[in-house]
């Protein structure tokens, strides 16, 4: 059974940091695509970054710069560290895998910018 689970979220001041972390189990991890994406309040969800499995990665615009996705593949884990955090950040993460027998979502986690 795949499991996806993301961690690391919480209320941060603007200018803040903060790391998400996504475990998984029951794939092979090193071959999947992995990616982080977000919805905000009143808002579709978004794609923020993605990592695939020789490591090419892609990023948002808004994030760039700011947001760097990787991978441990002896963790089963990808991280998303954010830095310089704006208001506008504030949505819940989700993460996503790719794998050749499917496409599996985590249940997400709260980041809330604000002062």
């Amino acid at each position: 059974q795949v499991q996806v689970a993301e961690s690391g979220g919480g209320l941060v001041q603007p200018g803040g940091s903060l790391r998400l972390s996504c475990t998984t189990s029951g794939l092979i991890f090193s071959a999947a695509s992995l990616g982080w994406y977000r919805q905000g309040p009143g808002r579709q969800r978004e794609l923020v970054a993605t990592i695939n499995s020789p490591g090419n990665i892609k990023y948002a615009d808004s994030v760039k710069g700011r947001f760097t996705i990787s991978r441990d593949n002896a963790k089963n884990t990808v991280y998303l560290q954010m830095n310089s955090l704006y208001p506008e950040d504030t949505a819940v993460y989700y993460c996503k895998v790719n794998t050749i027998l499917g496409v599996y979502w985590g249940r997400g986690t709260q980041v809330t910018v604000s002062s």
